[in-house]
């Protein structure tokens, strides 16, 4: 089995993601999940750059990482300066890293007009450059960068830039489409094509700017690059670099080639929710492969057809990369959508029984009024519990008010009354948060503790709100969802109404009556009598 190196460049490309900003703990933190997961490589920063870069480069031996050799990017020399006088290239020898990355021209318009230098001149600084680190003991892995455009323009003097490189040590020759305008068969053709020089090993460095970047990398595999760069989830400038996340199943379960032990691959999705979360990038759940709906069925024929046969609709079993099927539940749904979610919710809905209907037709009038379950899952659990007949109500409200003082000089102050019955107990409450919304969780939350003690083990962590028919102005309807947590996991609620305190009631209700039955379970959740407080004394 062929095998192909895995280069991540996460913490230098990968930074320059408009909105990522990585501290030296983030980077340090996820170059350890990368040599957690064998990458080959970890590209740390350009030292050169900036201070952050070379206090990374500091402490990452802290890490004591296992199988990454990590790498210092920077570029060759400049024209001017000697390669021992270079700043740039001193900074690149103290980051004492194994392997450096050394980024040059190929194309012979950058040369002449961005760098106002001769072309020769070009080659000297690789030249030296390269033979300078070589000297050191150092790997080098020398980044083409524009190679495909510069191929294009001018063959001769983009091959003569490799060459040069080859000559002088260069361990790898990375072919580099930095404007990401090449398509798949263009890559493949050129590689070969330089494969066949027989220079160096090569690699591939793709940027996404045609949607392609995955596929350009595949091609060059295909075509004989045995190293292949890109970042996790794709960060990167612009429109990002080419996705591991997505290139390492490709590479390892449809082209047979070996990159990460299979273990490993199995454990993708995590790797890239692990990063989006380090970076606080809000993970893209249509991402392929670890998206969280890129196994998520919603049409009611497609889900009967991969109840039957997964493979009628999933291109792998999701598990191999760490991910899991989803069967999302809307007005699109079938019979089969709603026994799926039937049976993950333990629930019992025989396929004969008219029950599925009455849920189904439920489903359907209230994402009518703008509800919707596919990102609402624990309200859609309590909905078919309700109709099925299998649901008690945990307290009854009486009422709610929410006020909103706005005094002179200070923030607006947020108080909510509110007033239920708990197991035939009446509890008046009164509580202040940060918004209206804060408020009433608070409110409620004080009222139930009494009852019910595992509401202190839930918390809510999201808060969302979309208008819906904005034309209609401040009479709009609004849907919120509410996201809440506990120590084992998380889950979605949702509420509708013109009115967006009564909208967030309805969420906020779903979200802790299902986190009390989740704490407890249906059978076992019931409320403890108050404790009866002194005398003269109220809560």
């Amino acid at each position: 089995m062929t095998r192909v190196l895995l280069y991540d460049t996460t913490l230098r490309d990968g930074t320059q993601w408009e909105g990522i900003s990585l501290s030296v703990e983030d980077k340090l933190k996820i170059a350890a999940k990368l040599d957690e997961f064998q990458i080959d490589y970890i590209e740390g920063g350009w030292p050169g750059s900036n201070p952050k870069d070379i206090e990374f480069f500091r402490r990452v031996p802290e890490l004591g990482l296992q199988h990454a050799r990590v790498v210092a990017f920077g570029s060759t020399r400049h024209a001017n300066r000697t390669v021992e006088d270079d700043p740039n290239i001193r900074l690149l020898v103290e980051a004492a890293t194994p392997t450096v990355a050394l980024v040059s021209k190929s194309w012979d318009m950058h040369v002449t007009e961005a760098l106002r230098i001769t072309l020769q001149q070009n080659l000297d600084m690789i030249r030296d450059s390269v033979g300078y680190l070589k000297a050191l003991g150092r790997e080098v892995v020398y980044d083409a960068e524009h190679f495909f455009d510069a191929y294009k323009a001018n063959r001769d003097y983009a091959l003569e830039t490799l060459r040069v490189a080859a000559a002088a040590g260069a361990d790898v020759l990375v072919l580099c489409d930095t404007n990401g305008g090449s398509l798949p068969w263009e890559i493949e053709e050129i590689v070969r094509a330089v494969a066949a020089l027989n220079l160096a090993p090569l690699g591939i460095h793709t940027h996404n700017d045609s949607a392609s970047a995955v596929a350009n990398a595949l091609a060059a595999v295909r075509a004989g690059a045995i190293q292949v760069q890109g970042t996790i989830n794709g960060y990167g400038e612009r429109c990002g670099n080419a996705d591991l996340t997505s290139i390492i199943p490709n590479l390892a379960l449809k082209l047979g080639y070996e990159c990460m032990p299979p273990e490993l691959v199995g454990r993708l999705t995590e790797l890239a929710w692990y990063v989006a979360e380090v970076a606080n990038i809000t993970p893209d759940e249509h991402q392929p492969f670890v998206g969280k709906s890129a196994f998520a069925h919603k049409g009611g024929i497609h889900v009967s057809a991969v109840m039957r046969e997964a493979s009628t609709y999933e291109h792998i079993d999701p598990a191999l990369v760490g991910n899991a099927r989803r069967v999302v539940v809307s007005e699109l749904a079938g019979r089969s959508n709603l026994l799926f979610k039937a049976e993950q919710f333990q629930l019992d809905l025989d396929e004969r029984s008219p029950e599925w209907q009455k849920i189904l037709q439920r489903i359907k009038d209230l994402e009518f009024e703008g509800y919707q379950f596919e990102g609402a899952e624990a309200s859609l659990e309590l909905l078919m519990k309700k109709t099925l007949g299998v649901y008690r109500r945990l307290f009854e409200l009486e009422g709610f008010r929410v006020t909103v003082e706005k005094r002179k000089d200070r923030r607006p102050v947020c108080e909510a009354t509110i007033k239920v019955y708990v197991d035939g107990e009446h509890e008046h409450t009164a509580a202040e948060g940060d918004g209206p919304v804060h408020a009433l969780d608070n409110a409620l939350r004080k009222a139930l503790l009494p009852f019910y003690p595992a509401l202190a083990d839930v918390r809510l962590t999201d808060f969302k709100v979309r208008v819906l028919q904005a034309q209609d102005g401040t009479a709009a309807k609004v849907r919120v969802l509410i996201d809440s947590a506990d120590e084992d996991g998380s889950w979605s609620t949702v509420g509708v109404s013109e009115n967006i305190l009564e909208a967030a009631w309805q969420a906020l209700v779903d979200s802790i009556e299902y986190g009390l039955r989740r704490r407890a379970g249906e059978a076992e959740v019931r409320p403890r009598r108050r404790v009866a407080l002194a005398a003269g004394s109220h809560a």
